[in-house]
């Protein structure tokens, strides 16, 4: 049984959210896979992770390097889990199928994009059987607050 946690972006894009739930995420010792729907936004996303804030930035690697087991986060564009994360993120389309494998499952999708809030619904249906599976919405000031 996996948490699965379902972000709805409205307020703030996941450039400004992301870092903050990586963060967290390695706090608690974890390691983290990134999965994004295409190579142009892993490599966005890529650049992104090493300059988000100018006195901190987060380890993390493109898939398809010798270092892949050794990264604590890792970014891909495929199903796999080379650096055996306990958390996996699903960004920019990129669905879960499955929990199976993972101590936490994270979606972020966009609140203003119709077809990423359908594909929302259906991996809700698709992933509450066996897991432990909640809703968050960000607030007009850009907090998170449980909703189901």
């Amino acid at each position: 049984m996996a948490d699965v946690l379902f972000y709805h972006l409205e307020q703030r894009p996941l450039e400004a959210v992301i870092p903050q739930l990586l963060e967290k995420t390695l706090e608690r010792g974890w390691r983290a896979v990134i999965e994004v729907g295409s190579t142009e936004r892993a490599e966005a996303l890529d650049a992104h992770l090493w300059t988000y804030r100018d006195d901190s930035f987060l380890a993390h690697g493109l898939a398809g390097e010798d270092t892949d087991p050794l990264q604590p986060i890792l970014i891909t564009t495929t199903g796999d889990n080379p650096n055996a994360a306990a958390v996996r993120f699903f960004v920019d389309r990129a669905v879960p199928q499955s929990a199976d494998g993972y101590q936490r499952i994270v979606y972020l999708f966009s609140g203003h994009d119709p077809d990423a809030v359908g594909e929302a619904r259906l991996a809700w249906k698709a992933l509450l059987p066996g897991n432990t599976v909640t809703y968050w919405q960000q607030e007009p000031d850009g907090r998170w607050a449980k909703k189901a």
